[in-house]
């Protein structure tokens, strides 16, 4: 197979594993980790009117989802490329902190949690993907 076909292929199997990963977890939250009494978790408008009444305990699940959804899409990603691994795993990287900064500003959040989310569950998980699949 070409090497920039592979490369291409590897950047779309690393977006779409990555997303699945995040959506499995997001999924599978609110059953670990149940929402506050009466929140609508199910409508963006519905989050956004009872983010109040979360504590630190119901942000682990979003902050898991982002940082693994990264990695396993890094490292899918670095695996799968022919060339430049490590470009291609931190490529996934800015994929999904574009997808996060854009979460921040549409979901309000907890100052704490928007920064821990954005510099710590993007860049270095995908760095440390690109690198346990370059081993």
């Amino acid at each position: 197979m070409n090497s920039t076909v592979k490369n291409i292929l590897a950047v779309v199997a690393g977006l779409v594993i990555g997303s699945i990963v995040n959506m499995g977890l997001i999924t599978i939250s609110g059953s670990i980790i149940p929402p506050p009494e009466g929140v609508d978790n199910t409508t963006m408008e519905g989050l956004k009117e009872s983010m109040h009444l979360f504590q630190p305990k119901h942000f682990i699940f979003p902050f898991l989802a982002h940082a693994l959804g990264t990695l396993v899409g890094a490292f899918i990603a670095s695996k799968i490329a022919t060339t430049r691994k490590m470009t291609f795993a931190m490529v996934i990287g800015v994929f999904f902190l574009i997808g996060g900064i854009t979460s921040v500003m549409m979901l309000p959040s907890p100052t704490w949690f928007s920064i821990l989310d954005i510099v710590v569950a993007y860049i270095p998980m995908a760095w440390i993907g690109g690198k346990l699949a370059i081993k």
